[in-house]
C-alpha cells in the first residue's frame, strides 16, 4: 500500500505515544477494524522499535506503519531496518527528510511557517505536517494551500478532535494525526475502539 492509497483509504494517522510492545497488535487491531490505514508510533514509546516490528508484521500488508518523533538519520536507518515505511518528525530536518527519501520511505516532517514548508518540500518531504495544529488555525492552512503544490498534502497534528476536523478539511488539510484523545498509556481497547470508530465518523463527514 503507497502513502497515496493509505490517506485515501483513511485520512488519519494513529499516533501510539507512549505504548508498550505487548499492547501494539491489540491496538494496532482495533484501528484496522475502525478503517485505520496509517500507524506511528513514536520514538519516545517504551522500546518503541519492538512496537514497530510487531505491527509491521501483523499488519504491514494492510497498513502503513512508521516511527514518530524522528530526529536523527541514525534513527531513521535504525526505524527502516524493521520494515517500517513512514518517518515522521517534529521539526523538518532536511538530513531526515534525505535519508528518509533515500531508505525509500515516506517523509512527513513538521512545520509551523510556509518557509518550513517549502524547505521541507524542497528536501524531498512526501507531505507536511502542520505542528501544533491548535496554533496553527484553519484559515492558515488555507492561505498555506494557496501557495504549496497542489500534490504535497497538509496533515493537521495537535490538538485534532473530532469537533474541528471539518473546519480543518474545508481548509485543506489532506488528514490529519490523532494522538492522546485516541490513545494515552493505560487506555483499554474498548475506548481505544470506540474512539477509532467516533474519529472515523468525523472524517466520513467532512
Amino acid at each position: 500500500m503507497t502513502f497515496e492509497e493509505a490517506l485515501k483509504a483513511c485520512n488519519l494517522v494513529a499516533i501510539l505515544r507512549g505504548i508498550k510492545p505487548e499492547e501494539a497488535e491489540s491496538v494496532g487491531e482495533v484501528l484496522i477494524e475502525a478503517g485505520w490505514r496509517i500507524i506511528e508510533v513514536p520514538l519516545n514509546s517504551p522500546e518503541p522499535l519492538k512496537s514497530i516490528e510487531r505491527l509491521v508484521k501483523r499488519f504491514g500488508d494492510t497498513a502503513l506503519i512508521g516511527a514518530g518523533t524522528v530526529l536523527t538519520p541514525a534513527q531513521v536507518a535504525d526505524v527502516a531496518a524493521t520494515g517500517a515505511k513512514v518517518i515522521i518528525s517534529p521539526n523538518a530536518n532536511p538530513a531526515v527528510i534525505k535519508a528518509s527519501r533515500a531508505a525509500g520511505m515516506v517523509s512527513l516532517p513538521g512545520v509551523a511557517t510556509p518557509t518550513e514548508a517549502f524547505a521541507a518540500i524542497e528536501a524531498g518531504a512526501a507531505g507536511i505536517k502542520a505542528f501544533p495544529a491548535e496554533a496553527i488555525p484553519p484559515l492558515i492552512i488555507k492561505a498555506w494551500k494557496a501557495v504549496l503544490p497542489k500534490e504535497i498534502p497538509v496533515l493537521a497534528v495537535g490538538g485534532v478532535t473530532p469537533e474541528n476536523m471539518v473546519a480543518y478539511a474545508q481548509a485543506g488539510a489532506a488528514g490529519f494525526g490523532i494522538g492522546s484523545s485516541l490513545y494515552k498509556p493505560g487506555t483499554d481497547i474498548a475506548s481505544v475502539a470506540e474512539k477509532a470508530r467516533k474519529f472515523i465518523e468525523a472524517m466520513r463527514a467532512e
